[in-house]
């Protein structure tokens, strides 16, 4: 059967490219070598996918080209997809900062871009490993272990190596190089940091949270830091973590609604508290004993001098972490850099310099934050894509 369109990767990005362009009139084949679609989707928000972020703007997407993602995010928006998830008559709700998550399952999240694609006639080749794509003559050709398939446009949506147990790896980066497309240095984002055995105290608060403000750069953001074995998880600090480079510290401010004179109050107000006391009001028991041990300022709050108390608040207020590195990729949720968005269209996703060629999703150098802005690029970037697939062929 002749195709309009292959697209490489039945990911969410993919399948929403597919159903689009499949909608609006395209024959299109979906290639994976998974022997199923969406595995990063049934996997996320502990399984109830967390599908979109109603704040999903552009300033919150990191790219090279801090501007690129605007187009495709202003043409499908959250509401979009929300408007889609409802008519499926999936219930959902806002958990924070603007998140959406299934009620039940990110199974039915799979199975609604599975059905919109059914209705979009898109056919599948799953469990089938590409050997070699080329191109010529206007055309691509696939070669995979099911079969040799062609098509005059060919959409990399195979995403990036965060998360290998899933099947994911670095294809995307082969394919727009062969293409002549420049990559952007691919990195973990949104990933777990490492400290190093100098840290060895903040290793015995394994399991210990608490709301901070975490820095990395010019970037902070304000959710729970978790002290783990190998060093500092949590939404603040995966937030950061893609704005972090090796080397650098990441500050945390441990009392962001304390202002810069709390511990001199708190000497006039509790002065034969001790600071582990004092700081206990504020955070957990464990964390607050750890920062007092480490600021040494033995006694009551009394014996203490203004100018000690000053300094500890401002170390508590920026408390600096040097990390060794990252988990990596096996444990990020996602990818920085890839393929460069300059050698791309900001309204199609096609490759400027080869008619028919696309790249969509986690593959190219878009990366949202924390909290369901990284599937609304899928989303967006699948629709620009489709979109214009189809254009391409009704004209």
């Amino acid at each position: 059967m002749q195709h309009d369109a292959i697209i490489l990767g039945a990911g969410g990005a993919g399948l929403f490219c597919a159903l689009t362009a499949g909608q609006m009139g395209a024959r299109v084949l979906v290639i994976d070598h998974n022997q199923e679609p969406g595995k990063k989707i049934l996997i996320s928000g502990g399984g109830r996918c967390n599908f979109t972020n109603v704040g999903a703007v552009p300033d919150r997407y990191l790219s090279e080209n801090k501007h690129f993602a605007r187009s495709a995010l202003s043409r499908y928006t959250p509401a979009d997809f929300v408007d889609l998830v409802r008519r499926y008559n999936i219930a959902f709700h806002e958990k924070t900062l603007g998140q959406l998550f299934c009620d039940g399952s990110a199974k039915q999240i799979v199975a609604m871009l599975m059905d919109e694609c059914a209705a979009g006639r898109v056919d599948f080749a799953f469990g089938a490993a590409i050997s070699n794509v080329s191109h010529a003559d206007g055309c691509f050709t696939v070669t995979t272990s099911a079969g040799i398939y062609s098509a005059p446009n060919l959409v990399i949506a195979t995403g990036g190596p965060a998360i290998p147990k899933l099947g994911a790896t670095g294809f995307a980066y082969q394919l727009g190089k062969q293409f002549g497309l420049k990559i952007i240095p691919p990195r973990p984002a949104l990933v777990p940091f490492t400290l190093p055995q100098t840290e060895n105290l903040f290793r015995e608060l394994a399991g210990v949270a608490a709301e901070v403000v975490a820095k990395a750069g010019k970037s902070a953001f304000r959710e729970a830091a978790l002290f783990t074995h190998k060093g500092l998880s949590g939404p603040a600090m995966l937030q950061v973590s893609s704005y972090w480079r090796h080397g650098e510290a990441i500050a945390v401010d441990f009392l962001p609604d304390a202002q810069a004179d709390w511990l001199l109050s708190a000497k006039r107000q509790r002065p034969k508290a001790g600071l582990k006391s004092v700081l206990g009001s504020a955070l957990p028991e464990r964390l607050a004993t750890a920062l007092a041990d480490t600021l040494g300022l033995g006694g009551d709050m009394a014996s203490q001098k203004d100018a000690a108390l000053t300094a500890a608040m401002q170390r508590l207020k920026g408390w600096a972490f040097r990390p060794d590195g990252t988990e990596g990729f096996a444990k990020a949720e996602v990818t920085a850099g890839g393929i460069d968005t300059a050698g791309l269209s900001s309204r199609t996703m096609s490759a400027n310099h080869i008619e028919g060629l696309f790249a969509i999703g986690e593959a190219v150098d878009v990366t949202g934050w924390l909290g369901g802005y990284n599937f609304q690029w899928a989303w967006a970037s699948g629709y620009a894509a489709g979109t214009a697939i189809a254009e391409r062929r009704n004209a």
